[in-house]
């Protein structure tokens, strides 16, 4: 009688496990083992710092092949624009309308432009003709100092003249030590709120100055927007701000209305720019995306515009990019 007793308990627990054994296999194979808290939360911490390590590493650096950079946003942006600086709303309608239709996807303007109604026309002119999609354009516009008392005005002002949900890249016109920092936490509250995807600066031109708001602010500018071009490389504040992963952009890239002349007749250039087979405009534009600044040039000419596209068909080598170098005079065109 022990010996059956004995042989139905073994039975019974030999059962007993295949059960489980046969429960557990079957859990795993419908659903993936869980990490425990500690094991998910490490996951993604390392996951974090990878994706945040891949963006540092690579904020910053031009993309030649693709025209674009990495902000320290997070968000990819075109290195070359149009500019609309002194442009009517009709002209910066045609002019914006032309430049993505030619493959231009950058576009810079401002409120104290008083043409960002003419702009977003344009805008929607090529959207409407399937030219491109909303998603596909960069828009920059800027906060003129009269409205840094009241930048959450300023900003849904922008937003309704553009025609547009949300702001590529907002800046914040000229330094103004008294309230640009009040501003600048107006544009910080629209990136929380989505109407803004980035923001920055333009008109700061002493590391000190942009230090200043820099200490101020939760959110590091990812562009600053100064006169730059051969004649005033901006050497200074660009190796400054580089440590900030913020990127240079030039307005004024080909010397602005009234100055391009000098820089096209410069004799370096205009040497290169036979050498190559191009125009002076071309050459100046390329060693801009060559050197790391985001270049806007800005026209009303049809024929000029698509010109100033057509630079990613040849390269400056590396002693003609020295000559341009050697132009600097950190000479300015503009007094603001």
């Amino acid at each position: 009688m022990k010996k059956v007793f004995a042989l139905i308990c073994t039975f019974a627990l030999t059962f007993s496990l295949t059960a489980c054994e046969n429960s557990e296999s079957s859990y795993n194979s419908e659903n993936p083992v869980v990490s425990t808290s500690s094991e998910s939360s490490s996951t993604s911490e390392n996951s974090s710092e990878s994706e945040t390590s891949d963006i540092s590493e690579n904020v910053g650096e031009f993309d030649l092949e693709n025209g674009t950079v990495l902000l320290n946003s997070g968000y990819t942006m075109p290195i070359l624009g149009i500019g609309t600086f002194t442009l009517s709303n009709e002209e910066a309608e045609n002019s914006v309308y032309w430049a993505l239709r030619d493959g231009f996807r950058l576009i810079d303007t401002a409120r104290i432009y008083g043409n960002e109604e003419g702009v977003g026309r344009g805008i929607q002119r090529a959207i409407d003709e399937g030219i491109c999609t909303r998603e596909e354009i960069f828009v920059t516009t800027k906060m003129w100092t009269s409205d840094y008392s009241n930048g959450e005005n300023a900003i849904d002002a922008s937003l309704e003249r553009l025609g547009l949900d949300y702001i590529d890249l907002m800046i914040l016109h000229h330094s103004q030590p008294s309230n640009d920092v009040d501003a600048y936490k107006a544009m910080e509250q629209a990136v929380n709120d989505g109407k803004l995807r980035s923001i920055g600066l333009s008109n700061y031109y002493e590391p000190d100055d942009f230090d200043r708001l820099v200490s101020a602010v939760t959110i590091t500018p990812a562009l600053l927007q100064n006169e730059t071009h051969p004649y005033h490389q901006s050497a200074e504040v660009k190796s400054h701000i580089a440590q900030y992963g913020t990127v240079l952009e030039s307005w004024f890239p080909l010397g602005g209305r009234g100055n391009t002349q000098t820089l096209f007749n410069d004799e370096t250039i205009s040497k290169i720019a036979a050498d190559h087979g191009k125009s002076s405009a071309q050459v100046i534009i390329r060693w801009h995306l060559q050197a790391g600044n985001i270049a806007i040039p800005g026209s009303s000419n049809e024929a000029h515009i698509a010109e100033d596209h057509e630079v990613f068909d040849f390269e400056l080598s590396d002693e003609e990019m020295r000559q341009m170098t050697a132009l600097d005079k950190n000479e300015r065109f503009a007094d603001y």
